[in-house]
Parts: structure tokens; C-alpha cells; sequence
């Protein structure tokens, strides 16, 4: 028996969650959820808590976890998301995020060249480090003289995990994206270590990249690229750049893991969508993809592909919801998939 921790989260997070646990339950497997329903934005604004000690714990006691969405308009401050989403991953060493981008119909591009539209691609991105490690401060605040730093880490170790990540799980090759024409010393060390690595992996195809030529050539022939690996940041726009050009971020699933310890937290990558909360519109299919990768996670590769399957067939049947020019529920959709099943 699995145990996979819930947490539904913020706005059309707990609709689409539901669409995903259906579907997943429909496969009759041997899993178990346990949903942590409360921890979400109205918690945090009446507690100051995002996620308290005891249920990180409840999280972290699982095989691993499902999340839907994080983010509230009512919440200012970014401690909330802060105290779930990177709490979570740096807490339980969640170094890789992984986000398959693959087009599940034709008509879904928005590349005006057919020959051009074939993206299957994934985005490996490191998790703990870079920009988003916290490092920094401000000094006058608000005075006209303000000054803000925010600082970029790269450790060795962090680097070559994360890049020995990508070869691992490579079908053809992989391109290395950085910007060490810019930022020299984090430069310097991811190109030694990938150059390190890319030596033990002769089979190989290794490539380089910078950021910006990247985010060009992702547009300009996205089918080239196999794995994608490089830094948080540049990971964060590049892995939102391939999800639209592969149908738009209402299909987009990640998952973040440590291979290591064999943890997973899977989420869909459209956050929490609070003009959409409640009129029953939300697309459901990033949400059940992300749970496709789940199941593939704790050992159930066919039924995973299974799922995807499914999806596949149902867009290519026009059920769909509005965002993919559709005008099936939320509920309609996620029966859609569970019926090509």
C-alpha cells in the first residue's frame, strides 16, 4: 500500500485535485490518500501558519505527496507559498523538478508551422538552490534610496546532482542552459560540471545552451530538444515557455522528487486561478497528468501511460474545457479521461 499526502490548496486547486483522485482511484490501485484539506490560505490568514510543523510531518510520513494549487489574493505577503511550496521541497530535499512538456494534439500549438509543433521535451530544474534560496535582504526600505539584493547559489553539489539527474533519465541528449557569458562564477561551475559528467555519458548527445538563445530556439523548433537541465530561475521561465508551446499550462504537470529517498510531490503548473474559482470552468487535465505521474513514481508505469493516454483521446475527441476550446465542466472533462479509460 502507497500512501500519498493531499493537500488540495487554494482556488480551483481542490476541483481539479478531486478530477485527479477520481481518476486515479478509478485505476483500482493500491494506494491511499490522505487529504490535509485545511492547509490552505484561509489557515495561514487565521493561524499565521502555512504549514505547521505537525503536518509537514503527516506530508513527509507518505511515500509521497499531491499538491494542487497555492495562492490566494487575499494573502499578500509571500511568506504563504513560501511556507508550503518551498518548505516542502527544500525540507524534504526535493532537488528535482521535472516538468514534461508534450503536445497531446495538433491543434492545441500555437506555432504557425505544422513540421514545427512536435515538442516532447522535458525541463529539469534544480529546486533548492539559485535564486529562490532566500538569500539576501534590503536595507532603506521604501526611503528613494533602497537597495535589494538577492543572492544566486550554486553549490558543487547541488550542480552535478542535478545534472547527473538529467543524463539519468535522458532518451537522446541533453542541453545545459545557463548564462556563464553573464554570471561567471555560477557559470563556470555548471559548465565544468556538465562537461565532467557529459564525459561518463558518451551515448549521449550533450549540448549548450545560453538562456535567452534557449527560450528563442523553444519557440523556434521546440522538437530538438530531448532534456533540458539548468538552474531554478532560468528553469522557472523555460519549463513556462515549453508548457505553452506544448497546449498551454492548463495540460502542464510537474513533479518534484529526491531520487534519493524516493519522495515525490506532484502538482499541475496553473496555480490557483481566482477569477475562474467556482464557476466550474477549470481545466482539470494538468491536475491529472500531474497524478499520471504519480502513479508512474510509485511503480505503476502502465497505468500511468494509461492516463495519458486517455487524455490524449479525449482532447482529440473535442471534450474539453473552454481554455482549449472546449465547453465541458471541470467534472465533464475529468469524466471525459475516466471514460477512455
Amino acid at each position: 500500500m502507497s500512501r500519498v499526502a493531499v493537500i488540495p490548496g487554494d482556488g480551483i486547486g481542490p476541483e481539479v485535485t478531486e478530477q485527479a483522485l477520481g481518476t486515479v482511484a478509478s485505476l483500482g490501485l493500491d494506494i491511499e490518500f490522505d487529504v490535509l484539506d485545511h492547509v490552505n490560505a484561509s489557515t495561514f490568514l487565521r493561524t499565521g501558519s502555512a504549514l505547521s510543523d505537525a503536518d509537514f510531518r503527516r506530508v513527509a510520513r507518505g511515500d509521497s505527496a499531491l499538491l494542487g494549487a497555492v495562492g490566494d489574493p487575499r494573502v499578500t505577503s509571500p511568506e504563504y507559498a513560501r511556507g508550503v511550496l518551498l518548505r516542502l521541497r527544500s525540507g524534504l530535499d526535493l532537488y528535482v523538478n521535472q516538468r514534461p512538456a508534450r503536445l497531446p494534439h495538433d491543434d492545441l500549438s500555437p506555432l504557425r508551422d505544422p513540421a514545427k509543433r512536435g515538442i516532447d521535451c522535458i525541463v529539469v530544474r534544480e529546486n533548492t538552490e539559485g535564486l529562490y534560496s532566500g538569500v539576501g535582504g534590503a536595507l532603506h526600505v521604501a526611503s528613494g534610496h533602497e537597495v535589494a539584493i538577492d543572492t544566486e547559489i550554486s553549490t558543487a553539489r547541488g550542480v552535478s546532482r542535478i545534472i547527473d539527474h538529467a543524463f539519468g533519465i535522458a532518451r537522446r541528449s541533453v542541453c545545459m542552459v545557463d548564462k556563464s557569458n553573464a554570471v561567471p562564477s555560477g557559470g563556470a561551475l555548471w559548465q565544468r560540471t556538465w562537461r565532467s559528467i557529459a564525459d561518463r555519458h558518451p551515448d549521449v548527445v550533450s549540448w549548450h545552451l545560453y538562456a535567452d538563445v534557449a527560450a528563442m530556439r523553444l519557440v523556434s523548433d521546440p522538437g530538438e530538444f530531448d532534456v533540458i537541465v539548468t538552474n531554478n530561475s532560468f528553469g522557472d521561465v523555460l519549463s513556462d515557455l515549453a508548457a505553452e508551446v506544448a497546449g498551454g499550462l492548463g495540460t502542464a504537470a510537474s513533479i518534484n522528487l529526491n531520487p534519493g529517498s524516493g519522495f515525490a510531490l506532484c502538482e499541475p503548473v496553473h496555480g490557483s486561478a481566482p477569477a475562474i474559482v467556482g464557476t466550474g470552468t477549470a481545466n482539470p487535465i494538468g491536475a491529472i497528468l500531474s497524478a499520471a505521474l504519480l502513479v508512474g513514481h510509485l511503480g505503476h508505469p502502465a497505468e500511468a501511460e494509461a492516463i495519458r493516454a486517455a487524455v490524449d483521446r479525449a482532447i482529440a475527441a473535442g471534450r474539453r474545457t473552454p481554455d482549449l476550446g472546449g465547453s465541458l465542466s471541470t467534472q465533464q472533462a475529468g469524466d471525459a479521461v475516466r471514460a477512455e479509460l
